[in-house]
């Protein structure tokens, strides 16, 4: 089983891999649209791209299993992008950043006492965690005014927590033992449904003119091809294979490639400061990864 651990390490880093540079392709479409515009363009794009790729449906499911697809599609589709958005309306996008990268800890807490034969934290893990947010805080707050806004920065917490219960419902969800084509689609059209009635207060426009820009189509295609579909997908298998917590700990990550991003796209200046947090950040990845665990190996059949 060391290759499929091998190839769940690898479908999440190439998640986050994609994950870390679509603030670009969002950065240029909020010029013509709407943040829950984008938000729910990329997941109907998603949708019918898994619908695509696997069209027969998915079936044998119950009640109980149909209302664990819908608390994901609620928080990790439809909650946690929503809030967000909305939290970088009232706070800077470095303290978001910085929030939004707490999730790893929610989520070694809620697999801890939640899931059964569910990880065993470790002190490592806490000194990892420690590590990586400082290196976290080094790169975004590089050149920024640091000041705190009650209101923004709660509503990040919130969503970091709420992608924390979307992690914990997908390990429940992998162990159904359904195909993630098809589990991925059953979530995001529960996800799409919940943001339906949002549309109404967010001023949402169909404006499908927008999209004769080849330069918007080509965003919002990869927005939802790679960064939804795709993505979703890859995040979702490697939860199943290395486990919630594993998982979450290359969210850690995002600040780093987003970092090299923009020195590669957009040609931003790297500081010393921010060679110190990317540092900072690879290694308490490797420290709270190193030995998270040892339950959950032997759950998974991995090796400790």
């Amino acid at each position: 089983m060391e290759r499929q651990g091998t190839l769940g390490h690898l479908a999440a880093l190439v998640t986050i891999l994609i994950w870390g540079t679509t603030f670009i392709s969002t950065k240029l479409l909020l010029t013509v649209f709407q943040p829950v515009e984008i938000l729910f363009f990329r997941f109907l794009i998603g949708f019918f791209a898994l619908l695509l790729i696997c069209p027969r449906r998915l079936t044998g499911t119950g009640r109980r299993q149909e209302l664990t697809f819908a608390a994901a599609g609620l928080c990790g589709i439809c909650l946690y992008y929503l809030l967000e958005n909305i939290a970088l309306t009232y706070t800077f996008a470095s303290n978001v950043g910085v929030m939004i990268s707490i999730s790893p800890f929610f989520t070694a807490m809620l697999s801890h006492f939640v899931i059964k034969d569910g990880e065993k934290l470790r002190g490592q893990f806490f000194i990892g965690f420690a590590v990586a947010m400082t290196g976290i805080c080094l790169i975004s707050f590089n050149g920024a005014r640091l000041e705190l806004n009650p209101i923004g920065d709660l509503l990040a917490v919130l969503a970091a927590f709420v992608w924390a219960c979307y992690a914990v419902l997908t390990k429940r969800i992998s162990s159904f033992g359904q195909p993630i084509l098809l589990t991925t689609r059953r979530v995001f059209l529960y996800g799409m449904l919940f943001m339906l009635p949002t549309l109404f207060f967010f001023d949402f426009q169909w404006g499908f003119a927008r999209f004769a820009d080849p330069k918007n189509l080509f965003q919002i295609l990869f927005l939802g091809l790679g960064a939804s579909a795709l993505c979703f997908v890859t995040w979702n298998f490697a939860v199943q294979v290395l486990g919630a917590i594993k998982t979450s700990l290359y969210i850690y990550m995002v600040p780093v490639i987003t970092a090299v991003a923009s020195v590669l796209v957009l040609h931003e200046r790297v500081t010393p400061l921010a060679c110190v947090g990317i540092v900072l950040t690879l290694t308490g990845l490797l420290l709270s990864e190193r030995r998270t665990t040892a339950k959950e190996g032997k759950t998974n059949g991995l090796p400790e």
